[in-house]
């Protein structure tokens, strides 16, 4: 019984490739991408604005910025953010059916923002 407990533990302790995917577009949406909408009070950001906000995170919290670096561009993948060039800079802006959570300054989740991007309440 000794034998099989050690396995047990890293077989608890090991998350798989999706779960650290997840993992971290959600520490990035809840702790950078959310407070930073709600902090600029607009449905949208610059690469500069976001970039500045990560980094602080990073240092406030210990995180190398490239465990983070896949993040933003996963929640592109999910339809949580668009990307867009305007006026020679990138802009990223929140799916509209985020714009009322915005607007309330609420906490919103990740698990949420999802739903409500992909139109499944």
């Amino acid at each position: 019984m000794s034998y099989t407990l050690p396995m047990m533990r890293s077989r608890i302790k090991e998350k798989g490739k999706h779960a650290h995917s997840t993992h971290y577009r959600r520490l990035v949406w809840e702790n950078i991408v959310w407070p930073l909408i709600v902090q600029v009070n607009r449905p949208y950001f610059t690469l500069e604005e976001y970039q500045f906000k990560r980094n602080e995170f990073c240092k406030i919290n210990n995180i190398p910025v490239s465990k983070l670096s896949g993040g933003l561009v996963s929640l592109i993948i999910k339809d949580i953010l668009k990307k867009d060039y305007e006026h020679r800079t990138w802009i990223y802006s929140i799916h509209y059916r985020l714009i009322p959570y915005m607007r309330k300054k609420a906490r919103l989740e990740y698990g949420l923002a999802v739903r409500e991007a992909s139109g499944k309440r």
